[in-house]
């Protein structure tokens, strides 16, 4: 009689197809999750360059210089021209 049950089970198992399901879901999932680890990446490196840059208005607020590159407008060009005419 356990033989018949073990073997009814079994043939009711694999005509089932929760197996497949559950294997596709977990390969789905795992990949979901890699992505989600990518972006959340992404998402740290831009809040750091945003905290960077509120400093950088909290001390203009203050009347502080601006920092970092200056402005090309202001520069000097340096000429070669040593010949004169």
């Amino acid at each position: 009689m356990k033989k018949y049950f073990k073997r009814l089970w079994n043939a009711l198992w694999d005509s089932t197809d929760i197996d497949e399901k559950a294997t596709a879901a977990l390969k789905e999932a795992k990949a979901r999750i890699k992505e989600i680890k990518k972006e959340l990446a992404d998402v740290k490196k831009a809040a750091k360059t945003v905290i960077e840059q509120s400093k950088d208005v909290v001390e203009a607020a203050k009347g502080k210089k601006r920092r970092g590159k200056k402005p090309t407008k202001n520069k000097k060009t340096k000429t070669n021209n040593n010949s004169k005419k």
